[in-house]
């Protein structure tokens, strides 16, 4: 899942990121509407907008205003001090698909996100092809009953596979929707962390390389 955390307190938009990169996520930050904006207008593929209300150049409220009713738009979390039930009727008014008063809890922040990244996929939970089966809510994988242990970033990139449902993806697609803008296009990491995926996995090979075109889960 890959999320735009939009913050103008520097400090805590990274203390954000960093926590849910923890949990697997791809996570980009802008400190202001426009730059969140124009990130938006060029990355289609952000699941979930974490926007604070009161941000420098253009509000939070002016972006959920402009991006409401975009087909590419990705679900909006409010996560403001404004946290009155007035504050909130207003936010969701607006667009907005959640709203989470500051101070807030982590684990909140974290469940909330996931949910709205569920419905904006709008995909089942489980995930299967042959004998291998995956929970996306419970995040665990087996096959042919055995348990298999991923990293965060394994999980990611077989979910991203596995909802592909046997289409080619190259490495720049799986780099825009497992990693984050600061990934290096021309770094190996893609590679790497396939080939410890298919040892995980074990025979027979699930995951297949298209010298070329990029990867897909072998038909």
């Amino acid at each position: 899942m890959r999320i735009l955390v939009v913050e103008d307190e520097q400090r805590l938009a990274a203390r954000i990121a960093e926590g849910l990169r923890d949990q697997g996520m791809a996570v980009d930050v802008s400190h202001d509407g426009d730059d969140a904006l124009y990130k938006i207008d060029v990355n289609s593929s952000y699941d979930v907008l974490v926007l604070d209300r009161d941000l420098p150049t253009t509000s939070g409220d002016e972006v959920c205003r402009r991006l409401a009713g975009r087909a590419d738009a990705p679900m909006i979390l409010m996560l403001t001090a404004l946290s009155g039930t007035g504050d909130r009727i207003d936010g969701l008014t607006l667009g907005a698909d959640d709203y989470l008063g500051k101070p807030f809890s982590f684990a909140e922040l974290t469940l909330r996100i996931q949910a709205l990244g569920r419905r904006r996929r709008s995909h089942t939970a489980l995930l299967s092809h042959g004998d291998l089966t995956m929970d996306t809510l419970r995040r665990t994988v087996h096959r042919a009953g055995r348990p298999i242990t991923l990293t965060a970033k394994e999980f990611t990139v077989l979910q991203v596979l596995l909802a592909a449902d046997g289409a080619v993806l190259s490495q720049e697609q799986l780099l825009d929707r497992a990693w984050d803008e600061h990934a290096d296009p021309f770094t190996n990491t893609v590679r790497v962390t396939v080939n410890r995926l298919r040892r995980k996995l074990g025979p027979p090979e699930l995951v297949e390389t298209l010298v070329g075109a990029g990867y897909r889960i072998t038909p």
